[in-house]
């Protein structure tokens, strides 16, 4: 189940998981697989969000801010209306090498167990680990396994690769300093040397493209709307469950755990080792993620 805030922003996100869930199971068709996390709700990806503001954004500000102070690159010219020369040389060099980064980030992440916190009901381990053996950890497995088919489906219509929005930069400017990349010996951008590769521009680079651009910065904004006639899932954001609580994530449709899935999870606990001494039993964890909290609470 994907979840977001409301917004345009987030029709594709959830046109795209909607007709994945359909492709894989036609009896959710009419239905959209997608909540709109309303008043704040949105709160483990908002937490995600500040972590990353937080631990990995202030230092890469502080290297981008080495350029500025020593007037290596204006950031006047990056914030101009038009694409200037310099800015197709600061995409070219510096997005790859963040993205990288930030692909590092979430390995690290995902490879990383959290520090427990005894006050939760939540699976506690490496996150990988959890996602490759959730038994292994007391919970239900409900990952669906994806046809490519069906993301080669969805990301042509969504999300199409020769879409101008993935061009980096001009193919006529790619193909210019990729030629000087090489003559230079395709060094690899690291934290240490992407400011002096970032000012090794070439005469050619400053003679062709020394003006600013006519591509305005909006071109790439395309309207999209939500599928329509779609019904939201059983027990939506603003329907409170039996005890107090109301079940945001998606099994079965919105409706939760089935008799068979609760009685797998009795059948982890009766198969649990002892717990240490001085430990509470808290109840079985519904779920491999926290969007199960109302069936975990029913719980204690």
């Amino acid at each position: 189940m994907s979840q977001s805030d409301p917004g345009v922003e987030n029709f594709g996100l959830a046109n795209g998981h909607t007709l994945l869930r359909h492709w894989h199971d036609p009896s959710l068709k009419g239905t959209l697989q997608h909540r709109w996390m309303k008043e704040k709700k949105n709160v483990m990806p908002e937490i995600g969000w500040s972590q990353l503001r937080h631990r990995w954004t202030p230092g890469f500000e502080d290297i981008l801010e080495i350029g500025t102070n020593n007037r290596w690159y204006d950031l006047s010219i990056l914030l101009q209306a038009c694409v200037h020369w310099f800015e197709l040389v600061f995409r070219w060099v510096f997005i790859p090498w963040l993205q990288r980064e930030l692909d590092a980030y979430r390995d690290r992440i995902n490879n990383t167990a959290k520090r427990a916190d005894r006050n939760k009901v939540l699976p506690h381990g490496v996150p990988n680990h959890m996602y490759e053996a959730p038994e292994d950890f007391g919970v239900l497995d409900f990952k669906i396994k994806v046809d490519p088919a069906a993301i080669a489906y969805v990301r042509n219509l969504y999300a199409p690769p020769d879409h101008e929005v993935f061009e980096l930069v001009p193919k006529d400017f790619a193909k210019l300093a990729t030629e000087f990349y090489t003559q230079i010996g395709n060094p690899l951008i690291t934290r240490t040397n992407h400011l002096n590769n970032l000012h090794r521009i070439p005469a050619q680079l400053d003679e062709q493209w020394g003006y600013s651009l006519t591509m305005a910065r909006d071109d790439y904004e395309d309207d999209l709307a939500l599928i329509p006639n779609l019904t939201p899932l059983h027990n939506g954001s603003e329907v409170v469950g039996p005890n107090g609580y109301y079940y945001m994530g998606g099994v079965n449709n919105g409706l939760g755990l089935n008799d068979e899935q609760s009685s797998q999870l009795d059948a982890m606990m009766d198969r649990d080792d002892p717990l240490p001494e001085g430990e509470m039993e808290l109840g079985p964890v519904k779920g491999l993620h926290y969007v199960h909290v109302w069936k975990m609470l029913e719980m204690r």
